[in-house]
């Protein structure tokens, strides 16, 4: 389970770090595919003996790999602050036809960018923890059918 998280704790990474540059409100949409695919390869290396301990290995897996998200995510947000100026941004609303008295601060940018930043990146936490318990899940149901029967419930002969 801490292998998959690793693994794809640093793909989390650079893909938060990526998304939140062009979309940030769309990491959690990339949580969601990376948390189930977490947790169904942390069975597959893990080979859990019981469906409770595959699902606790992929939620563990995907709450590990929710670190990638934070960092890359929060990263993100810092890049993105620094190069939104108050300026640039009362530009970008008189392009999209927004008229009035909105203008925000410096300061103003900097806390929103990681405010919502920090909120996206928690939830996406949330979505790849239960979604690797699922993917966890998954694995158990597609592996159990592949593995023998304990001796204890074998007919009798």
């Amino acid at each position: 389970m801490y292998k998959s998280g690793l693994i794809f704790g640093i793909v989390m990474l650079f893909v938060a770090l990526g998304v939140t540059l062009v979309f940030p409100y769309c990491v959690p949409c990339a949580a969601l595919l990376l948390g189930l695919a977490a947790g169904y390869v942390a069975g597959v290396f893990g080979k859990p003996t019981g469906q409770p301990l595959a699902v606790r290995a992929g939620a563990i897996a995907g709450a590990i790999a929710g670190i990638g998200v934070v960092i890359g995510e929060m990263t993100g947000a810092v890049i993105n602050a620094s190069f939104v100026k108050p300026e640039n941004l009362q530009q970008f609303m008189q392009i999209l036809g927004i008229s009035g008295g909105v203008s925000l601060t410096s300061g103003q940018i900097w806390a929103s960018q990681i405010g919502i930043n920090c909120f996206l990146s928690l939830v996406s936490v949330a979505l790849m923890a239960g979604l690797g318990a699922l993917g966890g899940l998954l694995w158990w149901n597609g592996s159990s059918k592949n593995q023998s029967v304990p001796p204890s419930f074998l007919p009798p002969q």
